[in-house]
């Protein structure tokens, strides 16, 4: 009984000092979000933000495909209004293939943009903002971007 409590409470222990919280962003880890729209005129058409662990950077090129973006950083107030945004970021999107769902701004609805840098590792999606032709799962995440932008345009 002794060896059984044993070897559990140092599986217990290795299993606590190995996990990670998936989604907590490192120095070098971001996560890179916005919006896009063709048909659009103005600045607000185009917005595209790079989070880390300390910092929120604002892209000052607003090119409608993303890259090369020219990254500038933003006060301290606006990354503490979208520093929890990547707590909402949907894990199950990390099982699709990179690329691009549903048909983004095709019939002038918009798209979003999303990349994530995590652990050596960058992925992209390109998401349709009409939610039909999204899966589920990405919609309140999909809302949490749209409310970041907005707060961080107030």
């Amino acid at each position: 009984m002794k060896y059984f409590f044993n070897l559990t409470l140092i599986l217990a222990l290795f299993s606590l000092i190995s996990c990670k919280k998936e989604k907590d962003l490192s120095n070098e880890d971001y996560l890179l979000f916005g919006h896009f729209y063709g048909m659009c005129m103005g600045e607000s058409c185009i917005e595209y933000y790079k989070l880390d662990a300390a910092h929120l950077y604002e892209d000052m090129n607003d090119n409608y495909n993303g890259a090369p973006f020219d990254f500038v950083e933003l006060n301290a107030n606006k990354f503490e209004l979208t520093k929890d945004l990547i707590d909402f970021f949907p894990s199950e999107l990390l099982s699709e293939a990179d690329g691009t769902m549903g048909c983004p701004d095709c019939a002038d609805q918009g798209g979003i943009l999303i990349s994530y840098y995590f652990e050596g590792s960058l992925r992209t999606w390109r998401l349709d903002k009409d939610k039909n032709n999204v899966p589920s799962y990405l919609h309140s995440f999909m809302d949490k971007v749209d409310e970041k932008i907005t707060l961080i345009n107030l």
